[in-house]
């Protein structure tokens, strides 16, 4: 079992950039695929993005292809999420997740949760 904790959430500006991590702990994270979902208020937990195992392979939701990007350090035990060009509708709770298989990327694939990181971009 994995234990995922989210951070690198914050407060900026529609065109700006932040970056999430996600340190696990408590598992093998080099055996589990790796995605960020989010969640507007008064929405339903999104997709992302996700990778895989070994970093060969990733996916995006259109509405952030071009300004993601995800990749992690199975030495170091962490995930990322580069978020670029930021805009309003960027603004959520974004969570990290892990799950055993590659190619499915709805909420309820995934077995691990973080606690989730608040993410806020003013116009």
């Amino acid at each position: 079992q994995v234990q995922l904790v989210e951070s690198g959430g914050g407060l900026v500006q529609t065109g700006g950039s932040l970056r999430l991590s996600c340190a696990a702990s408590g598992g093998r994270f080099s055996f589990y695929v790796m995605a960020w979902f989010r969640q507007a208020p008064g929405k339903e937990r999104e997709f992302v993005a996700a990778m895989d195992w070994n970093a060969s392979l990733t996916k995006y939701a259109d509405s952030v292809k071009g300004r993601f990007t995800i990749s992690r350090d199975n030495v170091r035990r962490s995930g990322f999420l580069q978020m670029d060009s930021l805009n309003p509708d960027d603004t959520a709770v974004y969570y990290c997740a892990a799950g055993e298989r590659w190619g499915v990327f709805g909420a309820t694939d995934y077995d691990y949760w973080g606690q989730g990181t608040q993410v806020t971009v003013s116009s």
